[in-house]
């Protein structure tokens, strides 16, 4: 039972509910993380900008995809590695491909985001090294941080919501 309720459009401040529909329109739901984090409509418009900044930014969907499924094991949140398991197929990944994202190896924004997670982005200069070698140029390592950011966020909040799963459950 969710610990904080999705709300309907109507339910939600005038600011978020143009933010809603506006997802609505554009998934073609309105997935109970986006109706959740309504109750702040700051929340809301600055989960969408920085997710719509970094669609534009140097990481491919797959990456992106990566960098959500390692972070939503490592930080227990069955809502995010559900819907983004569902969205990594849609995006092109085997399911050895999520399989290995989720245990952040093989892959190397896989491991980055892995190591960035477990030591809170302390990495080490051989590690940080290695993310160079494996081909992240610069831009892509300060993504990846990014989008581990962003995935924090609702990690935690789904986490702490409760948030009820409205894409095929995924066990972690």
């Amino acid at each position: 039972m969710p610990r904080i309720s999705a709300l309907t459009i109507e339910q939600a401040a005038p600011t978020a509910q143009t933010l809603l529909q506006a997802t609505k329109t554009k998934l073609g739901m309105l997935p109970n993380l986006f109706s959740t984090l309504a109750h702040s409509p700051a929340a809301l418009s600055g989960y969408l900008q920085l997710g719509d900044a970094l669609r534009h930014g140097a990481l491919t969907a797959t990456q992106r995809e990566t960098i959500s499924l390692a972070a939503a094991q490592f930080n227990g949140c069955g809502y995010c590695l559900s819907a983004h398991t569902l969205m990594g197929k849609g995006a092109g990944l085997s399911p050895q491909a999520i399989a290995d994202a989720r245990q952040g190896v093989v892959d190397p924004v896989a491991i980055l985001t892995r190591q960035v997670l477990q030591s809170q982005g302390n990495i080490s200069d051989a590690e940080l090294a290695a993310a160079r070698a494996a081909g992240l140029d610069d831009a892509r390592i300060v993504e990846v941080v990014s989008a581990v950011a962003l995935n924090v966020l609702t990690n935690y909040f789904n986490n702490l919501a409760a948030t009820e799963i409205d894409f095929p459950r995924v066990e972690l």
